[in-house]
């Protein structure tokens, strides 16, 4: 499994290095993968207009990214192995740690998270936290559900939360 780059390494990824993207067509629909100074910074599951400066390269460890994600949607991968840098206060990241912790296959909710982290009311905290997860998928936010199990909010829509769910628990997707 994969580990968000720890913090101080995080600092490093220079804000003013080249932002590289490559755009992927996933079974659920269009992705981008994001690349700053060799680590993923964002996947964006609703790609909209490039920003000023960004380069489409593929880049060796985009091109990695999603051969990785190709192989998740086929049922062929389980975790992900790449260098990650997403940027978030350290309640955000700690939430992000806590969600790569969910084993492939399971869900978790919101309060679990908050509990895990020590503050049991702090749902609504994790929530906003897990809503500004920049990498999705590889960072699983689909893993968390509402505390009845229903789905609740996702960045792709609930569509997508479904399918990803699905393909984890074996289902038809």
């Amino acid at each position: 499994m994969q580990s968000l780059t720890r913090e101080a390494d995080q600092a490093q990824v220079s804000t003013s290095a080249p932002v590289h993207y490559f755009d992927l067509q996933a079974p659920f629909g269009p992705l981008r993968i994001v690349e700053r100074a060799g680590a993923i910074i964002a996947i964006d599951l609703s790609p909209k207009a490039v920003p000023a400066g960004w380069q489409a390269t593929a880049t060796p460890l985009l091109e990695e990214a999603a051969a990785q994600l190709q192989a998740y949607c086929a049922r062929q991968r389980r975790d992900f192995s790449l260098p990650l840098a997403p940027e978030g206060t350290s309640f955000q990241t700690s939430v992000w740690r806590a969600m790569q912790a969910i084993p492939y296959g399971q869900v978790s909710t919101y309060g679990a998270i908050a509990r895990q982290l020590g503050n049991p009311r702090a749902s609504r905290a994790v929530g906003s936290a897990i809503n500004r997860n920049p990498i999705p998928i590889i960072i699983p936010c689909h893993r968390v559900v509402g505390a009845d199990g229903s789905l609740v909010g996702y960045a792709g829509g609930l569509e997508v939360k479904r399918y990803l769910l699905d393909l984890e628990q074996g289902a038809g997707a």
